[in-house]
């Protein structure tokens, strides 16, 4: 016969030995980061995949190592349409829904609706947007977005960074431009408006150094670049902008620029020869151009073994931006979760916050009123506080950095159509 005090000490051993085994099954469980990836869509697969490969060979090593306090890290991975709202919603929700303890996000075109679906899950939300709508929004209500994170900073580093590039690149002897005049080509988005402004703003400021040549106007998607090409040869300028990110439509613009070239300008393209594509679709146009992103894979020692290892595990032509950021960013968790429970999410953004981490893309702490990263020449001085704002060229078939100090690969070399 079993006394009231034997079945109370067999019921708290039982619960004991429940509580014990749902510690140990929970410890063993996966860490499950969600990605929301381009799959279909007119733009961003390029990228999305560049980030989910990078992504993918970061959570091999940690997991290879032995994971993060004994659990392995998996992904979620779902398709994205980044061009409307609606299709934003849905990705993130799904992610939510399905119990991710981070999403590790390459970028949306329209920030917001990403950012309220994350804040609504306090789950902690890694991007690289590159936009300022993201800080803006951010700064709007610091408690709802506490956990959501630009990994890059504003995009309006590409306009007014660039103007310091030509300044610094004209001082330096290695380049003497024609004229003083900047012809900017603009796409109609948000994020081209926002680098054309900043670049129109670091004109205004130079003191007379630069001046606005022309101003035209692109919509996505171009099908023609010819009237370009004639107003910029009308223009004359010595430094040519074009403001647009689709690497396709960009290789087709070196394709009819290098045919009937301004020459002795300076062609500088905003980020899209980044992606992998941009080099094969050229087909050797591209030689001579000019191109920057304000977050990309160093080519020091750090950033070179990363490339080593990306393109053992991916062959073919790499993309040199989010390549290294979906790397970076799954690191930057993985150190935040070795000091809070992957499901305490606020914990894990207070550690993200403390983030003082050394990637390929550069270093990563988090400014306390905008929660993204910090720019290199253009915020700080120290090379290691910051992402630097990498300026390339491709030369020999092959994008090279050509600023900023001390990350130079190559010497600037003038383009096929200079004289």
């Amino acid at each position: 016969m079993i006394t009231q005090s034997r079945r109370n000490f067999l019921l708290s051993t039982v619960a004991l030995a429940t509580v014990t085994f749902s510690t140990f099954s929970f410890a063993g469980d996966p860490i499950l980061v969600g990605v929301p990836s381009a799959q279909s869509g007119p733009v961003g697969i390029a990228d999305h995949q560049d980030w989910l490969n990078g992504v993918n060979l970061a959570i091999e090593e940690i997991n290879g190592a032995g994971g993060i306090n004994g659990r392995m890290l998996e992904t979620k991975v779902v398709d994205i349409d980044i061009l409307s709202p609606e299709g934003t919603i849905a990705a993130f929700q799904n992610l939510t829904e399905a119990g991710v303890h981070a999403i590790a996000s390459a970028f949306v075109l329209i920030p917001q609706p990403a950012m309220d679906t994350a804040a609504a899950a306090g789950v902690p939300y890694l991007h690289g947007n590159t936009q300022l709508a993201s800080l803006d929004l951010f700064k709007s209500d610091p408690q709802k977005y506490r956990n959501i994170f630009q990994l890059d900073v504003a995009e309006t580093w590409y306009g007014s960074g660039f103007i310091k590039f030509i300044s610094d690149l004209k001082q330096s002897g290695k380049w003497t431009p024609k004229n003083n005049k900047v012809h900017i080509v603009q796409e109609q988005i948000a994020y081209t408006q926002v680098i054309s402004k900043a670049t129109q703003d670091a004109v205004a400021a130079s003191g007379g150094e630069w001046e606005i040549g022309a101003i035209t106007d692109i919509q996505f998607p171009v099908q023609d670049w010819s009237p370009i090409i004639a107003a910029l040869k009308e223009t004359d300028a010595g430094v040519i902008m074009i403001d647009h990110w689709v690497a396709a439509e960009l290789a087709a613009f070196t394709q009819s620029y290098a045919g009937d070239p301004v020459e002795d300008a300076l062609v500088y393209l905003q980020y899209g020869p980044s992606q992998p594509e941009f080099l094969d679709l050229a087909a050797g146009a591209g030689e001579g151009f000019v191109w920057g992103t304000v977050y990309g894979v160093y080519a020091d020692e750090k950033g070179s073994a990363f490339r080593e290892k990306y393109q053992a595990k991916y062959p073919g032509t790499m993309g040199v931006v989010y390549t290294g950021g979906g790397y970076d960013a799954v690191y930057v968790l993985a150190e935040a979760w070795k000091k809070a429970d992957p499901s305490n999410f606020d914990a894990v953004g207070d550690a993200i916050r403390s983030t003082d981490f050394r990637g390929v893309n550069g270093a990563y702490t988090f400014l306390p009123e905008t929660q993204s990263g910090v720019s290199y020449p253009n915020m700080v001085d120290d090379p290691e506080a910051g992402q630097a704002h990498l300026f390339f060229q491709v030369q020999d078939g092959e994008h090279k950095i050509i600023a900023p100090a001390p990350f130079i690969e190559v010497e600037f070399r003038k383009a096929p159509w200079m004289n």
